[in-house]
This record gives C-alpha cells, sequence and structure tokens, in this order.
C-alpha cells in the first residue's frame, strides 16, 4: 500500500473484527476531517494475508511501516493482549482512535478514554466514565454514574446498571447482568475478574475471580 494519506487498521481478523469493520466504515465515511478512504481501511494481523471482507490484511509490520497517520481500533477480547497490543504501536507512533455506530446514545460530554469501540445499539448513560480500550458490544449498556477502568470488555447484551466500579481488564459475558450501587457504596468488579455469561451479579467480584450463575458465585474448580 503505496501512499502517504492515513490509513485505519482493526486490529485483529476474527468473527469481532468482521463485526467492527462496517461500523468503522460508516464512522469514517460521516468524518471526512480525518481523510480516511474507504480503500485504507484495513485489517492488521500479526503476519498478514489474504483480503477479510473485501478489506486487506496487512501484517503489523507493515501497518506500523506505513507513511502517514495510522489510526487503529482493537478488535480482540483479551484486555491483557490488548495493552500489550496497544502499547506496542504507540510506541511505534500509531494513534488510538475510538468509534461508534450510528445507533449508540452516548452523553456529548461522556469522559471516555482512547481507543474505545461502541458496537451497534449500545448506550452509556448519565455521568459515567470509561477508561482505554473499553469494548462495548451489541445491546450493552452502561447506567448513570458508573466508573469502568482500562482494556474492560463487554460482550452483548451486558447490563451495567448505575453506580458500579468496573476495574481494569475486567470481562464481562453475553446477558450478564450487575445490580446497582449505590453513591456511598457502589458493587465493585474487581480487576482481572470474568463474569460468566447470563450471571446475575448481587455483590461485590473479588480481583481475578470467575462468576457464573445466578446468583452470580465463584466457578468452582472441578
Amino acid at each position: 500500500m503505496a501512499h502517504t494519506g492515513p490509513t485505519f487498521g482493526i486490529i485483529g481478523t476474527g468473527g469481532f473484527a468482521r463485526e467492527v469493520l462496517p461500523v468503522a466504515r460508516a464512522f469514517l465515511r460521516h468524518r471526512p476531517a480525518l481523510k480516511i478512504e474507504p480503500g485504507r481501511i484495513v485489517f492488521v494481523d500479526r503476519d498478514g494475508g489474504e483480503p477479510v471482507n473485501a478489506a486487506p490484511v496487512l501484517s503489523e509490520a507493515e501497518f506500523v511501516a506505513l507513511e502517514g497517520d495510522r489510526y487503529f481500533v482493537l478488535a480482540i477480547g483479551d484486555g491483557s493482549v490488548r495493552q500489550t497490543i496497544v502499547e506496542r504501536l504507540e510506541a511505534a507512533g500509531c494513534l488510538p482512535l475510538s468509534i461508534q455506530a450510528d445507533n449508540v446514545l452516548l452523553p456529548e460530554d461522556l469522559d471516555c478514554g482512547p481507543g474505545a469501540v461502541f458496537q451497534p445499539f449500545s448506550m452509556v448513560t448519565a455521568d459515567a466514565r470509561i477508561g482505554r480500550q473499553f469494548q462495548c458490544n451489541i445491546y450493552a449498556y452502561v447506567a448513570h454514574d458508573c466508573v469502568i477502568g482500562d482494556y474492560v470488555t463487554f460482550a452483548p447484551r451486558v447490563s451495567l446498571n448505575g453506580n458500579v466500579v468496573v476495574e481494569d481488564h475486567v470481562y464481562v459475558g453475553t446477558g450478564a447482568v450487575i445490580r446497582q450501587g449505590t453513591a456511598d457504596k457502589p458493587l465493585v468488579l474487581g480487576r482481572g475478574c470474568v463474569i460468566g455469561m447470563g450471571a446475575v451479579v448481587t455483590k461485590d467480584v473479588a480481583p481475578g475471580v470467575t462468576v457464573v450463575g445466578n446468583p452470580a458465585r465463584p466457578l468452582e474448580a472441578k
């Protein structure tokens, strides 16, 4: 790709990356100031490869070596892996960019770190704060006064009710429901914990713990 204009890279080529592609195309089409042409929206994989869904697939080395601005989002669910890749790309001068689907509802004054992905029908309500590289999948929502850390992943239809603190690297599975906390005692999802799909979380979850079920309980080793 011999050009000097800006390029937008979706990091990853898996299922979620392919879901992000049309969102990125629509988002960038409505933001001509970025000057990213449709043919300069690419996937970035470790070794490159054949085009996927009519988008070129570059290796990370090829992407980093491009001239012009190199914007990117991560389409990888594991927050720790995202952090490693982000730090490597930022060190090479690449720029994280947040994107959102056309029908996403976000406050105009949302405090959100770089590199977020808001998929179709997701929502954030009043006075929430969100860290770096948040992934909010289809139909997931973040309610009022929640605080979300860095590299947090929400699968589809996550319901995060008000006054909840989600620490760094938390993964919340499809359809999980998190009970509302209070202003003086927010419910806390500890760093690196995993909330299983369909879980109903009614109390704090300790760091690094996986919980499942209704009500959610720590997953027992077998």
